[in-house]
Parts: structure tokens; sequence; C-alpha cells
């Protein structure tokens, strides 16, 4: 399968490690000398409807990558703190919690 990088941006990154769902590719990085791709980056996600700025790209190398995909991109990634989407926990879920 060849891909383009503008394909790539269209890509939806899942973290293989805890299922979370990182983001989609907005960026890679090249090494000019040998053209090969080096990483694949991700924009932080905004703080307070982008008042706040936002947090910290995630930037994936490319041995990181284990799968790409159709429509995702499968990572084998170990997340920093600040950038986990999947523990940030929901306004909602203390609402609507199932309860058994």
């Amino acid at each position: 399968m060849n891909c383009c990088i503008t394909d790539m941006r269209e890509k939806e990154v899942i973290n293989l490690k805890d299922g979370c769902r990182l983001g989609c590719v907005c960026d890679v990085e090249i090494d000019t000398c040998t053209g090969c791709l080096v990483s694949v980056i991700i924009f932080g996600r905004s703080r307070f409807f982008g008042l706040f700025g936002r947090y910290e790209d995630i930037k994936i190398c490319w041995k990181d990558i284990k799968v790409i995909g159709d429509d995702t991109i499968l990572v084998d990634f170990e997340c920093p703190a600040e950038c986990k989407r999947c523990t940030n926990p929901n306004i909602f879920d203390s609402i609507f919690r199932h309860r058994s």
C-alpha cells in the first residue's frame, strides 16, 4: 500500500497500550539526508475551548508505529501524563454512569 503525506493527515491515531484515540496526524518529520520518515506529530488538544492555549504536541517516532491501515494508524506509545486523553474524566461521566 502506498500512502501520501496528505493521506496521513486524515488517519486517526490509536494507542495500543491503552486504546486511546490520540488524534489525527497533523504533521510529519522527515530526515532530509536519507528521505526517511522519522516521526508523526499530533497537535495537542486545546485547553478550555482554545482560550488557554494548547497542550504539548505528541511526537510519535517511526519505530513506535505498528500498523498503518486505511483509516487508522496503530501505535505502541507511552504517553506522557499531560497528553493522556482517556484518563481525564468527562463532566458527564458522573451523571450518566451506569450503576449495577
